[in-house]
């Protein structure tokens, strides 16, 4: 069995006693990095053998993975933070788990874009996740379709590109209602409401720090 358990995005006191159960329960872990789930197994008092799984293995692991999973080891799958699969490394395993009739379950847990859409003030009844953008080939493209989207979008950033991200959405959303929420649960946590120009600014004058979640609203939101 391959159980998909999420991790906290920030503040390590929102996992859930079902995560702490099931990170102690598993045979192994697969990890985006040790050393990132190294710390929390070692706040929380469990030893438990690591096993990389990023974006750059993913495809060589696939067929050894899926070999000890069939010969009836249970693995649990972790990203750095937040729920495996969401923006982050899982669906060529999971998809490969569904092809193989190999159970696979996912305990609920954090995500960041949740709370970030929950405080951005935007309207939340209907949204599009589009997580990263392309980083060169087929970006501007990509905006220019999102801004026709008429729902709230949301989007990941690093703090290396969100200026340059946040002066791309203004080009093709033009002056929509923007909420930036960084460093979710913890010590520095922060939103940023206001139009395009007014969180530009913002971030020209501040030194970007922390991962990103922007939220868009819809075209007329005042």
């Amino acid at each position: 069995m391959l159980t998909i358990i999420p991790t906290p995005i920030g503040h390590l006191k929102d996992i859930t006693l079902r995560s702490i159960e099931l990170l102690k329960e598993v045979d192994e872990l697969l990890v985006e990095d040790s050393r990132v789930t190294g710390k929390l197994l070692n706040h929380l008092g469990i030893d438990k053998k690591m096993i990389p799984f990023h974006a750059h293995n993913e495809h060589q692991k696939l067929e050894t993975i899926i070999a000890q999973l069939k010969l009836g080891k249970h693995l649990g799958l972790v990203s750095d933070a937040g729920t495996p699969c969401i923006s982050d490394p899982g669906f060529l395993l999971v998809r490969e788990c569904v092809q193989g009739n190999i159970p696979v379950e996912c305990l609920p847990g954090p995500t960041a874009f949740v709370p970030a859409l929950a405080v951005s003030g935007l309207p939340s009844d209907q949204f599009y996740f589009e997580g990263f953008l392309p980083r060169k080939k087929g970006r501007q493209s990509r905006l220019k379709e999102l801004a026709s989207l008429h729902c709230t979008v949301i989007i990941y950033e690093s703090p290396y590109r969100v200026l340059k991200t946040l002066q791309d959405i203004q080009k093709h959303f033009n002056e929509r209602q923007i909420s930036v929420s960084r460093e979710l649960s913890k010590k520095f946590e922060e939103t940023i409401r206001g139009t395009g120009s007014e969180v530009i600014e913002h971030f020209s004058k501040r030194e970007p720090k922390g991962e990103f979640v922007i939220c868009i609203g819809k075209e007329g939101l005042s």
